[in-house]
């Protein structure tokens, strides 16, 4: 045991650690914040090609990660539009990528959760003159348990990527180099020691957010 424990640097893994959970969290609030309102506009207006937009928007929620991490590749690297910042292989761009992955599918999921809450409400609501804004308001507060849900689920999901992330950072040691890319890299060079134990904090991880999830479920349900 002492000689498996002797083969990890666990500076380096600390690191990758707090790496992946700065760039997880980031994408995580910054999606949240940009999907919310996409959601909620969707759930609760009415216009012409609203159902082909949630077709689209439910398609976005199964995209590739290797097709973001590409897409956002071409974009940021220096022939690309946005290659003057200079921001390809960073954490910057790693979190771009994964936010660009997860404004779908919070979008898709909290959308189909406003929405049901306002076919309940709409006539309600509409009778008493409130505002757009203040309807989205009451709709989003109303179900912050469940976009809650959304969100932790959202985090697990950004955790366990490895594609997008791998593209635009590059799975630099000390800058890029997050968990799952870790657990990659480690593998190929046969360093299973530090690729097995970064794997159980992932699972550990991934595990936590769950049960953060789960508890939080049976809150809702006993409230309700």
């Amino acid at each position: 045991m002492d000689g498996y424990l002797d083969n990890i640097d666990f500076e380096v893994l600390m690191e990758t650690v707090l790496l992946s959970l700065r760039v997880s969290t980031s994408a995580v609030v910054i999606a949240t914040v940009l999907a919310l309102p996409i959601a909620a506009i969707i759930a609760t207006t009415n216009f012409s090609g609203r159902k082909l937009i949630i077709i689209i928007l439910n398609t976005l929620m199964g995209l590739p990660p290797v097709v973001v991490g590409l897409l956002i590749y071409l974009l940021l690297s220096r022939a690309g539009p946005l290659g003057a910042f200079g921001i390809l292989f960073t954490p910057t761009a790693m979190v771009i990528a994964q936010t660009v992955l997860l404004i779908p599918i919070i979008a898709g999921l909290a959308r189909q959760i406003i929405e049901t809450l306002w076919l309940d409400y709409s006539e309600q609501l509409i009778s008493l003159g409130a505002s757009k804004a203040s309807i989205v308001s009451a709709l989003l507060i109303d179900t912050r348990f469940s976009l809650i849900i959304i969100t932790l689920a959202a985090l697990g999901r950004a955790l366990s990527e490895v594609g997008a992330v791998m593209i635009v950072g590059g799975n630099i040691d000390g800058v890029t180099r997050v968990m799952t890319t870790a657990i990659s890299l480690e593998t190929s060079k046969g360093d299973l020691s530090q690729a097995i134990l970064l794997g159980i904090v992932l699972l550990l991880t991934v595990f936590s957010l769950n049960l953060i999830v789960f508890f939080t479920k049976e809150y809702i349900e006993r409230k309700n």
